[in-house]
């Protein structure tokens, strides 16, 4: 028996909606704004993420530099070939993301998102 089910990966932002599309834009979905502070997106085969409005959030440092640690990242599956990643890599920049670690290494390219939040875009192989 479980004691909850999973509902959303909540992530704060100084702007919910505007975070939410940048995600939206990469992983499908539609940002719906329940209120100025919480917006919600959900997409299929992807689990639900709410952006809820931090004021005086401080992106996390990746790599730890004495600021924020890191506090969770998103893996996003790229492609099963480098050339799948290169052109997620153009879409993400292209949608304000900015790269922390692009070195092919261990099959994933690290970026923060426009809030400074890091996360991955993995070479996975599909079999």
């Amino acid at each position: 028996m479980t004691v909850a089910r999973f509902r959303s990966v909540v992530i704060d932002c100084p702007d919910p909606l505007a975070l939410a599309g940048f995600y939206a834009a990469i992983v499908g979905g539609t940002p719906r704004a329940e209120d100025a502070d919480w917006v919600v997106l959900e997409a299929p085969g992807v689990p639900r993420l709410a952006f809820n409005r931090e004021p005086d959030f401080q992106p996390p440092a990746w790599p730890r530099e004495g600021g924020n640690a890191q506090q969770f990242h998103l893996d996003l599956d790229a492609g099963s070939t480098w050339e799948e990643v290169d052109a997620a890599e153009k879409a993400v920049l292209g949608l304000g993301a900015r790269p922390l670690l692009v070195a092919d290494a261990d099959d994933f390219r690290v970026y923060a998102d426009p809030a400074g939040h890091p996360f991955c875009l993995c070479r996975i192989e599909h079999g």
